[in-house]
């Protein structure tokens, strides 16, 4: 639990009762309950928006590490190699969004592993966004004359994301796995590594955020209560809805 908190930054605890505990939701909650005396793991309630459909708020709780949860989760050797792990609620407007980021790579992750991914990482909008700028800057002072839009698509390509409108296209979360070769198989070491870039929608985005990230072909999640909203925003392109997957 405290390894998937840590990657996710904010989990739904209903989703770790279903994904880690079978369903048992006391045992998570003594589980949440002897952490948070430990100081290692925090919660919080908060309201999901109304959608039109439901007749009261519905609440739900989120859980995140604490500071010192995140240290001793790196001292614990859990963490795999390359793997960012993170602690504390942030841009509480976005809460509800982000703690879809789990359900959605839960998913994703299934599909990869049948496809025999192995050693998956996942890297946040937080350290895709800082790796972007940290490329943008060196190619900037590499040659400070040099036009920003040409740098820019030219670190998209570097980063492997999409350059749409100008812009560089950003995804929720990125999946990284490894790929063992199959019987008599020869993958170069380019081939043995992949990725999948993921993207929760939700009503709050507008239609323009929308089309760009249906064009930046991320492989898109939506909560059955949002995709009525998310296709009234878009009804010029319905056929955008065809493409997103349910969560």
């Amino acid at each position: 639990m405290l390894l998937e908190l840590g990657r996710f930054r904010v989990v739904r605890t209903g989703d770790l009762a279903d994904t880690l505990y079978n369903g048992k939701h006391r045992k998570l909650d003594e589980d949440l309950s002897y952490l948070r005396s430990k100081g290692l793991v925090t919660t919080r309630h908060i309201n999901l928006r109304r959608d039109g459909k439901r007749r009261s708020i519905e609440r739900v709780e989120l859980a995140t590490l604490t500071k010192d949860g995140r240290a001793w989760l790196r001292k614990s050797g859990e963490v795999p190699q390359g793997q960012s792990v993170y602690a504390g609620f942030v841009k509480p407007r976005e809460m509800e969004h982000d703690s879809l980021i789990y359900r959605a790579y839960r998913k994703e992750a299934e599909k990869i592993t049948e496809r025999g991914g192995t050693r998956l990482r996942v890297k946040l909008d937080f350290e895709i966004k800082a790796d972007v700028q940290k490329a943008l800057y060196a190619e900037r002072e590499a040659d400070p004359k040099r036009d920003m839009m040409e740098i820019k698509e030219l670190v998209a390509k570097q980063q492997g994301l999409p350059f749409v409108d100008g812009k560089i296209q950003i995804p929720d979360a990125r999946i990284e796995f490894d790929r063992e070769p199959k019987p008599g198989e020869d993958l170069s070491q380019g081939s043995r590594t992949g990725h999948e870039d993921i993207e929760v929608l939700t009503a709050a985005y507008r239609a323009g955020h929308l089309r760009a990230k249906a064009q930046a072909g991320f492989r898109s999640y939506a909560s059955g209560a949002d995709r009525a909203s998310i296709t009234a925003k878009i009804e010029d392109d319905h056929d955008m809805m065809r493409d997103v997957l349910d969560l």
